[in-house]
């Protein structure tokens, strides 16, 4: 049997738990990282206690003092934690305790770990939001950087993994821009239902103490309070939110990396990775493997697997707090690592990208240019759908020739269709496609120098 007397529940019984028992119920091993927030909080509690006359003024500044100094441990790395730390929030009053002596008792005082927790958490979801975030913004800017000098780099677009119509590259980099750009909006919605005040609450009926809780909110930088207590000690609906965001923005960058997965192969050649993302093969001295992308697409599964395994802990918990929610934190832990990294690292791969221009002018088709057929006879009064009939047939007649659409002749077009005329030869332009495509959020330079006028804004 062990006994430990730093535990906070002790008064209930003696305390004993079982060996093993003690090592399932800890959670020291991973809630250490929210020291911070556990500090952060229990600093504000105790000028709110103070507020509420239920600490003197040296009582206030002795427990700041201390709680300073239990924070300059952590921040130095000598922080000892024993073998009964049960959690941070144990670990941290107990080392009070030793530092402050006595007055550490008193700042418990109409506080639960049920509340005090969830306020770490919120304090610590918040600032996992703003790195996330960061580290979004400098993988839009290496986007950005990509697209800039390639308004006019023309490509082939893809639908089906099929040549569909001509595109730049400025406009595939701006694509992904824009899906992190909803994932920054996400994010910054998410931080706004996360920075709600839930201490105050107490264990789950409320704190009997007139604490002021609007000011105990503004001065731990939270926007509102908490409606209801029994809410505030149970709510994981952030928790949810964030681990939805960083599955989200996983599969955002899955899609990016199977893109340059594929575009970076013999048969694209469209790009090319530095050498610092990529790593060669033990068997093949030729082989150059995009290894950077493939494990962004493959660390996309654990942050659908984080989402789950949150949504999975919350769905079937009564109220109010329960100790299953001790199991919340490793998959937020674990989302925000992986995202802070693996944005790091995509950041890089993108800045350091080569383009070959060439390969992707050479994998253009003529074909790709028969929607520009239905609607060169769209403007000569032609309905679309019997313009989509006729550009078909023209394909048709040039596959059976074994020819290219462009190699078609005059007497050919006119055959099809008698609005055709002499300029139809001018219609196999791929820049004059890309920029006849000009409204808002098309292909032309003009559109996609609005759009990277617009996305510059997110970085402001």
């Amino acid at each position: 049997m062990a006994t430990s007397s730093n535990l906070l529940w002790v008064g209930r019984g003696s305390g004993e738990l079982d060996a093993l028992m003690k090592r399932f119920n800890e959670s020291m091993p991973f809630d250490i990282r929210l020291w911070e927030a556990d500090i952060r909080g229990s600093i504000a509690y105790a000028r709110a206690l103070g507020r509420a006359k239920l600490l003197t003024r040296a009582e206030v500044t002795a427990l700041t003092r201390g709680l300073e100094a239990v924070a300059a441990e952590f921040r130095a790395n000598t922080f000892a934690v024993q073998d009964d730390d049960e959690d941070i929030h144990t670990a941290v009053e107990r080392r009070l305790r030793e530092i402050a002596g006595p007055v550490a008792g008193k700042l418990h005082t109409g506080r639960s770990r049920n509340d005090q927790v969830a306020t770490d958490h919120r304090l610590f979801c918040m600032g996992a939001i703003d790195q996330i975030s960061a580290g979004l913004r400098e993988a839009i800017a290496a986007l950005l950087a990509q697209a800039e000098p390639h308004v006019k780099t023309v490509m082939p677009g893809y639908t089906h993994l099929q040549r569909a119509q001509p595109i730049t590259w400025a406009q595939f980099c701006l694509a992904y821009v824009w899906q992190f750009a909803r994932d920054l909006d996400r994010l910054a919605d998410a931080r706004r239902r996360t920075a709600s005040l839930p201490l105050g609450s107490g264990a789950l009926a409320g704190n009997p103490f007139a604490i002021d809780r609007a000011a105990l909110a503004e001065d731990l930088g939270f926007e509102t309070v908490g409606e209801n207590s029994l809410d505030g000690v149970s709510d994981r609906d952030f928790v949810a939110e964030l681990a939805f965001c960083g599955a989200l923005i996983g599969v955002h960058l899955s899609r990016l990396a199977e893109d340059l997965v594929l575009y970076a192969t013999s048969e694209f050649g469209f790009v090319s990775f530095a050498e610092a993302y990529s790593t060669g093969s033990s068997l093949m001295p030729q082989k150059k493997n995009p290894d950077a992308m493939e494990l962004t697409r493959g660390k996309s599964g654990r942050l659908v697997g984080n989402l789950m395994s949150v949504l999975t802990l919350l769905k079937g918990l009564p109220m109010t707090y329960d100790k299953d929610m001790q199991e919340d934190k490793e998959p937020i832990f674990d989302t925000l690592d992986t995202l802070t990294m693996t944005l790091a690292v995509v950041a890089g791969a993108l800045r350091t990208l080569t383009v070959n221009a060439g390969r992707m002018r050479g994998a253009l088709d003529p074909a790709m240019l028969s929607t520009d057929v239905a609607e060169y006879l769209v403007r000569r009064g032609v309905p679309f759908r019997e313009a989509h009939h006729i550009a078909g047939r023209a394909v048709a007649l040039a596959d059976g020739k074994g020819e290219s659409l462009r190699a078609l002749t005059l007497a050919e077009w006119r055959a099809l269709s008698p609005r055709f005329g002499a300029d139809i030869v001018d219609l196999f332009n791929y820049a004059r496609s890309v920029a006849s495509r000009d409204a808002s959020g098309g292909t032309s330079p003009r559109a996609i120098r609005e759009q990277i006028r617009k996305a510059r804004k997110l970085l402001a």
